[in-house]
């Protein structure tokens, strides 16, 4: 949220008549603005180190520093250079006196008497180009403090972000925690279990019937089996295709030609199952 500047400015009246500045503190009263007085250049000058201005009226006809000299000796100041000025005079003045007061570095020049509504719209403008100008420095000191806020927090978190191979050693006291160990990585091709050799069929592959032609070795082993194992076959039966699926699936060269000798050998078990039923 912005903060808003005090609308109150000050207004400096420089004349070494007290008339005079009675009658501009008259003139500038509905302004509602704080008027300090001046009854000479030096006086002015004074005032001007001590207090900041919104705009200064001087009168050009004074005893010893003249308004010129006094218009003069504030532009020449770094503190006071970017006041404004009004010159003021009587009628019957040299002509050359508002190009003098251009080249000293006044902003505007009027001549007595002049309009009280004048002169008030006149200060009017410079009071709010002052409040204008306070405000655009009190927004700029604002963003100047949120920029230097961000950036001590972008500073602070790239700190707590550092690896941690750039810190320091750990506080004593302090308790490492082991870094996880990381899962072993699977297999290609997953390893199928050995087909389980039961003692009926070990005891069937040392009886030695005639060979049946046209099977594979494999399959001839299969069919010397000897009675009452037909329970057991068809339990065989149900292993070796759960095997053949396994190795179908892993999508293998070698994998697939074993799976074809396993569909062989259920082919030829299945045939045993139906000579040993008839």
């Amino acid at each position: 949220m912005t903060a808003t500047p005090d609308s109150t400015a000050s207004i400096l009246i420089v004349d070494d008549m007290e008339e005079n500045l009675v009658a501009l503190e008259a003139v500038l009263g509905s302004l509602s603005q704080h008027v300090v007085r001046a009854r000479s250049g030096e006086e002015a000058l004074k005032a001007m180190l001590r207090e900041e201005f919104a705009v200064v009226l001087i009168d050009v006809l004074m005893p010893g520093m003249n308004g010129f000299e006094t218009a003069a000796n504030i532009k020449g100041l770094d503190q006071t250079k970017d006041v404004p000025i009004i010159l003021l005079t009587g009628a019957s003045v040299d002509p050359n006196y508002a190009y003098r007061g251009y080249t000293v570095g006044a902003a505007d020049f009027l001549i007595k008497p002049f309009d009280p509504w004048l002169l008030r719209t006149k200060v009017n403008v410079f009071l709010e180009l002052h409040r204008k100008n306070r405000q655009l420095a009190a927004q700029a000191e604002q963003l100047k403090r949120l920029l230097t806020s961000e950036e001590a927090v972008g500073e602070m978190a790239a700190a707590t972000a550092e690896p941690p191979e750039h810190a320091g050693p750990p506080a004593p006291g302090a308790v490492e925690i082991p870094e996880a160990p990381l899962p072993p990585k699977p297999p290609e091709h997953p390893t199928l279990p050995e087909p389980p050799v039961l003692p009926e069929a070990a005891a069937a592959s040392e009886a030695t019937p005639p060979p049946v032609t046209g099977l594979p070795r494999d399959q001839n082993a299969l069919l010397t089996t000897g009675p009452g194992e037909a329970a057991r076959l068809a339990e065989i039966v149900g292993q070796l295709t759960e095997i053949e699926v396994l190795l179908r699936d892993a999508e293998d060269t070698e994998a697939t030609g074993l799976a074809d000798r396993i569909a062989g050998l259920e082919q030829a078990v299945g045939r045993l199952l139906v000579s040993r039923g008839t």
